[in-house]
């Protein structure tokens, strides 16, 4: 087997090559390092069945090889970089998806798309099940990224329709772990970071907002069992086990024994109040629910940042 993997120095999508060639894949890691880390793969570029190859997907790409799954992770999936690149995010999105799914077709390959559950917006009902249509602002600060992974929905069923591809689709729920980026600005990384270097925990809002947070391990094991179905709608992929931001603020204050003090800010615009996923069809389908509970994914996670801010401590 040969996969495909952009945005495979990202975060998920190093996990993902890392699991392939545990499996005995050859694995082909695209990525343009905007988002994503050498770091994150430096194990993995000695090892004979992975290659590096260094590319904006939003740009057409040409390989030899034939390759048996083309995966899609390539994404400026985080608020600090899609706030900041707003641009490069719509065309990784949308450009990306294009040049991928026409390579997917060239080499007869089947497609994995990573979707979000950002898909849904600020979500009108609760939890979202995959039949909900969401509520998205297609103007706000936050559409470049929710706009450009609907879109790349509809590219990919289109392709399923008009040239018969075997696609899958994730859509991907709040999902932490090793190999965040310390500036990631996702809440997980940002409320760990900042925990850990004694700095205020920021809290939007009154922290009254609930998220539901996915072990990075619980959603590898998911998309790979979505590649072992012949199930082409989207999927849910997430832990439904729901927490208030502000909680979360106040358990990883106590897991680091920090001394943080909480600061509130002003509520981002279209910050989703409540996202929970329903993952009744994961369940039933692939026979998949997360194992790994918060506290013992936090855990993992702290002592992976630890480390991390430890290096950078001594550069």
């Amino acid at each position: 087997m040969i996969s495909l993997v952009t945005g495979g120095a990202g975060f998920i999508g190093s996990h993902l090559c890392r699991r392939l060639i545990e499996r005995g894949e050859r694995v082909i890691c695209v990525d343009n390092f905007i988002s994503g880390t050498r770091r994150n793969i430096e194990r993995l570029l000695s090892h004979p069945q992975f290659k590096l190859i260094e590319h904006d997907i939003s740009e057409p790409l040409y390989i030899e090889e034939e390759i048996d799954w083309m995966f899609h992770l390539a994404s400026l999936a985080s608020p600090y970089y899609y706030l900041h690149y707003p641009i490069k995010t719509l065309k990784s999105g949308l450009l990306g998806t294009y040049n991928c799914l026409g390579l997917a077709k060239t080499k007869g390959a089947k497609f994995f798309l990573a979707s979000t559950s950002e898909v849904y917006g600020n979500a009108l009902v609760h939890p979202q099940k995959e039949e909900y249509w969401g509520n998205v602002n297609p103007i706000g600060v936050r559409s470049c990224y929710d706009e450009s992974k609907r879109g790349a929905e509809a590219l990919t069923y289109a392709y399923m329709r008009k040239h018969n591809i075997e696609v899958r689709v994730a859509r991907i729920f709040n999902t932490y772990g090793p190999n965040m980026q310390v500036e990631d600005g996702r809440v997980v990384s940002n409320f760990i970071v900042q925990a850990l270097k004694g700095e205020d925990i920021t809290v939007y809002g009154q922290g009254r907002q609930t998220r539901s947070f996915c072990y990075i391990d619980d959603l590898i094991e998911a998309i790979l069992k979505m590649c072992g179905t012949d199930y082409r709608l989207p999927l849910n992929i997430g832990n439904p086990e729901e927490i208030r931001i502000i909680d979360l603020a106040n358990l990883i204050l106590k897991m680091t024994n920090s001394r943080s003090k909480v600061r509130f800010l002003p509520l981002p615009e279209d910050d989703p109040e409540h996202r929970k996923p329903d993952i009744s069809k994961a369940k039933s389908i692939l026979r998949w629910e997360p194992k790994i509970g918060l506290e013992e994914g936090l855990r993992r996670t702290i002592k992976f940042f630890r480390g991390v801010l430890e290096e950078q401590k001594n550069l």
